[in-house]
């Protein structure tokens, strides 16, 4: 467990040591913490918060989709998961397994890794006629995946919480359409609401989630070279619902299979956020999930003060959005720069006894650190307006990361210096498994990040093995 450090500020620089970076950014913008159990976090207030700003917003979108929020239970007997012989192998390495207790049963449980085994013994129960389709279900829950021991946090845990979607359809043509709608709104979440853009597009075979017909993602890039999944949408086809026996009496009246996907995002977003827009100062938050969008901090000296405190009480009520007025005696106003930079508040607004005589505030953006003097009457509309420029700036500043970063060459020496360079490379592949096993052991970790929906089909041979390159993709190490 890394040594929480004791000075209030980052002591080490985002381009000289993301990891020691990072970790300082979560702990002491108090956003999460290491526990005692190992594999473990915490998340912390300030950090829950962006949850469920992510949360509410992805709830708001699936209620017009007209999917409905429900929870299945965490415990998952063994003889499930053999029920799709893909799907546990995939899943083997990762199973935390409990011994079940109770006198009738001596079945393992395991702790959820996914829920799909778990909520299609149901919907084999609850699915019975065309007229129930489509069928969707979603649940926010914790996840349990026995893959880690040291936790990179928001990152890699054993505990995690997420949202995983799970429809059921009456055709094909339906469940791949759904399965492509909801990436889209994934790609909504990462992109409106925490302004990370990312590349949309299909996993190849090795990367694919197990029992899956098809994988569909959302991949971002970091500002220190590897790429992260975002967000993944998986068509399962019928393979489920043959194993679980689901079925739907058609309009043909005859017995039918219906076709089914699941998606899912988790708290990682929260990290990439972290990892894409905080500087060396601390932490820096899109308006759109700050907790607090608005602080003001009061400068005067003890003569002013109940006249100050006046001032700033008035125009925190006529702000109208989450404010914080930091009143806090003991501390000098330069501190509490530093500490709500630390925070990431988009917004910090100054007033002193000279600004109160010329009835302004002086305004700060903690994106650019950026100072402007308004006038008190004009401030809740200057506010909304940074706000939003904050969002899109940020925005745009991640967008040239990416940008910056994507090399496309279909020789193989040129990709192993591009991947060493840390670079996102696009280049032609085979599609083959074992192709891409050898492709990741010779470059040290690249893997497969997405087959881009904009691809053309490639006329090269493959970038490795030179056999027919099938598709363009883009790889990179990962985290």
């Amino acid at each position: 467990m890394p040594k929480k450090e004791d000075s209030k500020g980052i002591t080490v620089k985002k381009e000289e040591d993301m990891p020691n970076w990072y970790s300082q950014v979560i702990l002491k913008a108090e956003l999460a913490d290491y526990t005692p159990i190992k594999g473990c976090m915490v998340i912390r207030p300030y950090g829950y918060a962006i949850w469920q700003y992510i949360m509410d917003f992805f709830n708001g979108r699936l209620k017009r989709l007209k999917v409905q929020n429900a929870y299945f239970p965490m415990f998952i007997p063994e003889s499930f998961f053999k029920k799709e012989a893909e799907h546990a192998k995939g899943f083997k390495p990762e199973v935390a397994w409990i011994q079940n207790k109770d006198e009738d049963s001596n079945e393992r449980l395991a702790l959820r890794p996914t829920s799909e085994t778990i909520m299609y013994f149901f919907y084999a129960k609850w699915i019975r006629s065309y007229r129930d389709l489509p069928y969707r279900i979603n649940q926010w829950c914790n996840i349990v995946r026995w893959e880690v021991s040291d936790v990179k946090l928001f990152l890699r845990s054993r505990e995690f919480l997420w949202q995983e979607g799970h429809c059921v359809y009456e055709t094909e043509e339906e469940c791949r359409t759904e399965t492509l709608m909801f990436l889209e709104e994934y790609r909504r979440v990462a992109e409106e609401l925490l302004s990370i853009p990312v590349i949309m597009g299909m996993k190849t075979a090795r990367e694919k989630f197990a029992g899956a017909k098809s994988t569909y993602t959302i991949e971002a890039f970091m500002p220190d070279g590897k790429s992260l999944q975002l967000g993944t949408s998986h068509e399962l086809g019928q393979g489920f619902a043959k194993a679980f026996d689901i079925q739907f009496l058609g309009k043909d009246e005859q017995k039918h299979f219906p076709w089914q996907n699941s998606w899912g995002i988790s708290t990682r977003l929260i990290g990439a956020c972290v990892m894409m827009h905080s500087d060396n100062k601390g932490l820096v938050l899109p308006p759109r999930i700050a907790s607090i969008k608005v602080v003001i901090v009061p400068i005067f000296y003890e003569k002013d003060k109940e006249l100050i405190l006046n001032a700033c009480m008035d125009i925190k009520k006529s702000l109208k959005i989450e404010t914080e007025l930091d009143d806090r005696e003991g501390y000098t106003p330069g501190w509490k720069f530093n500490d709500w930079e630390l925070k990431g508040v988009p917004i910090r607004l100054e007033l002193g006894p000279k600004d109160l005589e010329k009835n302004q505030v002086v305004l700060v953006r903690r994106d650019t650190g950026e100072k402007q003097s308004v006038k008190i009457l004009e401030l809740t509309k200057r506010v909304d307006e940074v706000l939003n420029a904050i969002q899109e700036n940020l925005f745009f500043k991640a967008k040239k990361v990416l940008d910056d970063n994507i090399v496309e060459t279909h020789i193989w020496e040129e990709f192993k210096e591009f991947i060493r360079q840390k670079k996102l490379v696009k280049t032609v592949f085979c599609g083959d498994i074992i192709c891409e096993e050898q492709i990741k052991e010779e470059t040290g970790g690249a893997t497969s990040r997405c087959i881009p929906f904009n691809s053309e089909k490639p006329k090269d041979s493959c970038v490795h093995c030179g056999k027919k390159a099938l598709y363009e993709v883009y790889f990179s190490k990962n985290y």
